[in-house]
């Protein structure tokens, strides 16, 4: 039997070798366009960043080891040109361009993707790559070292074009990453993502999101990239991650049947439509186990599988089916790791399949045990059956096995119970007695039950919040350092005796840190009588994430001060520094020691914190504010954050006198028209001494910041009545006095034109080119029914703590 295969590196290699192991005696000749048959493809990001030093460590065999380990006949820089399958015969091209034919018995395709190059204006200047073989490496690596890079782009936040900030950062240069989609890592959820763009943020990676380049150009030396926005970023490299598509042309020109994916369409035994052609790898579409719906799936861990399995029914004539695929993938993101299997909340509305998800919290292992770092799951599941759909999981440590074990779940059709019977090793530096995946399943399976009635962040972002109260079950230090918009703080421990200020006949919204005290609360209640009562599924630290807005600029992790030099050094050396492990507490574990600790100190003296909690390390500089203290470094490694925070004055004796330099806050609460412009007055003068000026505007206010021409949104049917009702944009606002049916307007605007003075809009876009801030009031809002994207670009979303930050750092405040 003579056995062609068209490809090396996972599928056609693998073959290879399993065909050699099938059949000592067979005919196997191995065909590869390039110059190498097996190679780690995953670590060539890891090489360019010098991650990996060795660039022969990529290389797993040679052509020549391969071939006499397996007597195949390795033919490399042989590219196959045509198939001929009436002659059953390949046409090949030598790297001299000379051709000749190679007749088969049995042919197998395996000839990967290409990455996807758009046709856009200036995509082939120097210094612009796609990274998908060892001589894209090759190229990336010598540009690298030969030229100074300071800034890249990486276009697409795929694994590939992560891999690759996260190593072109280790090489030393500044960089950012451009997503036309509002997430990085297309298949998680946005929830799940989030806690993503926090840690690219603390890298001091620069995400933007949303946007999509139009052209390239070059500016001297640097890459100009061009967005469809408007906004330009330079570089001193870009690479283009944008995603690959299936390498068909040989099938389609040799008349095999191409699938509705754009795929090789292939069998259960991975045959394709013309008998004795088979196909593998990343070229071929299959159906999905759990939808039935054909999909590609760009992984080597299937390409392995389908390559022995394909060995197999070439020597042995069809009899292994191949069971597919469901997705399971997973990437190291500087200190995180981010794993996904099956279907993602987003892709089971898209196939308009039901399902009900959690988000669960816990520690990699035991808390008390040293170095318990936090890890995040979250489950999708058959709302009626508990068949688990999907899991995604984001962490430092044990991220991998809990995927894998619930994958093999999925594989198996197990469901959310089945995740409680796991019989899971444990001892503390490995696990707790309940393992996260048991908490996870536990969760799941309470909400099914209906025992823990919930919400999820999504919701509570649709609820209106006159209509709802939401409870703050955590601790006034926790309350303190961040809250939900509207919520009533009731500690826990503090319910049952203030049950009754919690209304009867009114829907009630709990929620906690992680879930854990929110569902406590939940049977409390229910207990006493409260039929309308649910938890906020996953809790503060899963609504914060995901509300969190994506910021660029600095990091928001501090650096740490390691090189100061060795005066100051000293001088921090003679400070008193209260330290406090509180690695592998859950919330509020980390804030009540940092609190008691502060408690003991004296004014100036220091308390270093250590904590694996994300959340708190984000909040430390709000704590800090709100209680008088001085937050003067943070640091972070490997999920490990290092908080040093000195002991201030107490709040209540500072004191603020008119030559203090300050800023000013205005509410602008009004949307009547000559308020508006006195309004902008007032900012534009006070911006224009120097000083830091905050406008928030609420309630009617903010009609007066409105977009002219805006978005389609969707809106309740309250929110559709506001819309009618209020005015669609500033060119709509009328007096407060004199009005007469809009007359009164049309005149101002009319004298202030005749008298050279500027409009209202003038005087907004004034002020926010003078650096003024433009805050909306969340709460505002939500009950007014006014989106995002209805309001200028430059405004951003706060609520009453932001407000009153900006305000406690003011000595004018005033209302409009």
């Amino acid at each position: 039997m003579k056995h062609v295969i068209i490809g090396g590196v996972a599928g056609g290699a693998t073959a290879a070798a399993r065909i050699r192991r099938a059949d000592e005696f067979a005919e196997i000749i191995l065909l590869e366009k390039g110059r190498y048959i097996s190679y780690a493809n995953c670590g060539l990001p890891y090489y360019i960043g010098g991650v990996i030093a060795e660039r022969e460590s990529l290389f797993l065999q040679t052509p020549q080891s391969f071939g006499e380990r397996f007597n195949v006949d390795v033919r490399v820089e042989n590219e196959v040109i045509r198939i001929n399958p009436q002659k059953k015969n390949v046409t090949i091209r030598k790297k001299d361009g000379s051709e000749y034919d190679e007749s088969y018995d049995k042919l197998l395709l395996s000839p990967g993707a290409n990455p996807v190059r758009p046709p856009l204006e200036g995509i082939d200047l120097d210094g612009i790559f796609t990274l998908r073989d060892v001589n894209d490496t090759d190229r990336i690596k010598d540009y690298i070292s030969t030229k100074e890079v300071k800034q890249a782009v990486v276009v697409g936040a795929g694994f590939i074009g992560l891999e690759m900030a996260e190593n072109l950062h280790h090489a030393g240069a500044r960089v950012s990453i451009v997503e036309m989609n509002d997430q990085v890592m297309a298949p998680i959820d946005f929830s799940m993502a989030a806690q993503v763009h926090q840690h690219l943020l603390q890298k001091g990676v620069e995400l933007y999101l949303e946007q999509s380049v139009e052209r390239f150009s070059r500016k001297g030396d640097q890459i100009m990239i061009h967005f469809r926005s408007g906004e330009t970023l330079y570089a001193d490299i870009v690479i283009l991650s944008i995603g690959v598509r299936p390498a068909t042309v040989l099938a389609k020109e040799a008349g095999l049947k191409i699938g509705e994916t754009g795929g090789i369409w292939v069998s259960e035994y991975l045959e394709t439509s013309v008998k004795d052609i088979y196909a593998v790898g990343d070229a071929i579409e299959y159906p999905h186990p759990l939808t039935g719906k054909p999909w590609l799936n760009y992984l080597a861990n299937p390409a392995n599988r389908q390559g022995r399995i394909v060995a197999d029914n070439m020597v042995f004539d069809n009899q292994t089916k191949y069971e597919g695929a469901i997705g399971t993938s997973i990437a190291k993101v500087f200190d995180l790791t981010v794993a996904s299997t099956g279907l993602a909340a987003k892709r089971l509305k898209q196939f308009d399949i039901p399902y009900r998800e959690s988000w669960t919290h816990s520690g990699s292992h035991a808390g008390y045990y040293p170095d318990a770092l936090p890890l995040s799951i979250k489950l999708t599941f058959d709302p009626q059956s508990g068949k688990l759909y999907g899991g995604q999981c984001v962490g430092y440590d044990g991220v991998d096995k809990r995927i894998d074990q619930i994958a093999l779940t999925i594989k198996k059709g197990g469901t959310i119970y089945d995740l409680i019977k796991i019989e899971h090793t444990y001892a503390p530096p490995f696990s707790s007695a309940k393992d996260p995946l048991a908490i996870a399943g536990y969760v799941a399976s309470n909400i099914l039950s209906g025992a823990m009635p919930g919400m999820t962040w999504r919701q509570l972002q649709h609820v209106n919040r006159d209509e709802v109260m939401i409870i703050d079950l955590r601790t006034k230090d926790e309350f303190s350092m961040g809250y939900i918009p509207g919520a009533v703080n009731i500690p826990l421990g503090e319910l049952r005796r203030r049950s009754s200020e919690i209304p009867v006949n009114k829907p009630i919204l709990l929620y906690c840190a992680i879930g854990l005290r929110g569902y406590l609360g939940t049977k409390i209640l229910l207990a006493r009588g409260y039929s309308n009562v649910r938890n906020l599924l996953g809790g503060y630290k899963t609504y914060a994430t995901a509300v969190a807005p994506v910021e660029r600029g600095e990091p928001v992790i501090l650096p740490d001060r390691k090189n100061e030099n060795i005066e100051q050094q000293d001088t921090r050396a003679e400070i008193k520094t209260v330290r406090i492990d509180a690695c592998g507490l859950q919330c509020p574990g980390p804030v009540l020691r940092l609190k008691q600790a502060m408690d003991k100190v004296d004014e100036g003296e220091r308390v270093e914190i250590v904590s694996t909690d994300a959340g708190f390390a984000r909040d430390a500089q709000s704590w800090s504010n709100s209680t008088g203290n001085s937050l003067i470094s943070m640091s972070e490694e490997r999920g490990r954050f290092t908080v040093v925070i000195e002991k201030g004055n107490a709040k209540s004796c500072e004191t603020v006198t008119s030559r203090d330099s300050k800023g000013k806050t205005l509410i602008m609460f009004s949307d009547d028209l000559d308020k508006a412009l006195a309004t902008f007055v007032l900012a534009n003068g006070a911006a224009a001494t120097g000083e830091k000026v905050t406008i928030f505007f609420t309630f009617w206010g903010l009609n007066v910041i409105k977009k002219t021409d805006k978005p389609k949104v969707k809106k309740d049917i309250l929110g559709k009545m506001f819309g009618m009702m209020l005015p669609s944009n500033s060119r709509k606002l009328k007096l407060s006095k004199m009005n007469m049916f809009g007359m009164g307007g049309r005149m101002m605007r009319y004298i202030m034109k005749q008298k050279g003075i500027e409009s209202l809009e003038s005087l907004r876009e004034q002020a926010l080119e003078q650096g003024v801030e433009f805050i909306a009031c969340q709460m505002s809002m939500d009950v007014m029914g006014v989106k995002k994207e209805e309001l200028l670009d430059d405004v951003t979303i706060g609520g009453v703590a932001t407000y009153m930050e900006r305000a406690d750092k003011a000595n004018v405040n005033l209302f409009i």
